[in-house]
């Protein structure tokens, strides 16, 4: 064997060997994300009480952000959304939910003891730039459809959310189908809801790529009844600018 020789077949066990390493260290990675959960995030959670305590902090003694209920008023089961996870100090394992409500954007923690979660593949994003609806599985890009937001007096709030509810409405206005989200009005405190800006149907598609609405984020019927097959409670939703 050369020099040459002997130094290419060096250079290619030491490669063999770096790329060992590196697959066993992901290997490794893999395993304790599996084993701790956090590979499974985002999550929709059901609560298995008859009601959970949200606190500011992973810790029975932090202050109460919200009480949830295990049903709605209109006796559905509450849904909530789950990003992360930790421990406390005597091992006890929380989770970090979204909040709904005023303001927009709060999280708080809650004891998985009294959560059943599974996670959660599907995610929409609504560009208000673009006034585009994307829908994504797995990280990749299932569909997309032209919306109408609020208008500069009553906005489209940004930031992430999730769906809360999925409804057939009763009331023609809002379209084939509906989506109510965890989202809520900057300005529309009297509205039905409180405020809650939903994702519905609209019966004249004149108004797609507009901004016209009170805030909600309005799509076509046809779009609102692919969703319908698609989109479950608990999928999380970013609205960005």
């Amino acid at each position: 064997m050369t020099q040459t020789q002997s130094h290419t077949a060096r250079s290619k066990t030491s490669l063999i060997a770096v790329l060992l390493v590196s697959l066993l260290v992901v290997a490794a990675a893999a395993s304790a994300a599996t084993r701790s959960g956090s590979a499974d995030y985002p999550r929709v959670g059901l609560i298995i009480s008859t009601t959970l305590t949200a606190r500011s902090a992973p810790s029975s003694n932090a202050r109460v952000m919200k009480t949830f209920h295990q049903f709605r008023p209109d006796y559905a089961p509450t849904i909530l959304l789950a990003v992360a996870e930790q421990r406390d100090t005597d091992g006890r394992l929380w989770q970090k939910v979204a909040i709904p409500g005023r303001p927009n954007g709060r999280y708080g923690w809650v004891n998985v003891e009294f959560v059943e979660s599974t996670p959660v593949q599907k995610k929409l994003v609504v560009d208000l730039s673009s006034r585009t609806l994307y829908l994504y599985d797995q990280g990749r890009l299932r569909y997309r459809t032209r919306v109408a937001i609020g208008t500069p007096h009553n906005p489209t709030p940004k930031g992430n959310f999730y769906v809360q509810a999925r409804f057939k409405p009763t009331h023609k206005i809002l379209g084939a189908f509906a989506f109510e989200t965890s989202a809520y009005s900057p300005t529309l405190t009297e509205w039905p809801g409180g405020g809650v800006v939903g994702i519905h149907g609209w019966n004249d598609s004149s108004v797609l790529g507009k901004a016209v609405s009170h805030g909600c984020i309005r799509i076509s019927n046809r779009a609102a009844l692919y969703l319908k097959r698609q989109v479950l409670s608990g999928t999380p939703v970013t609205i960005r600018q």
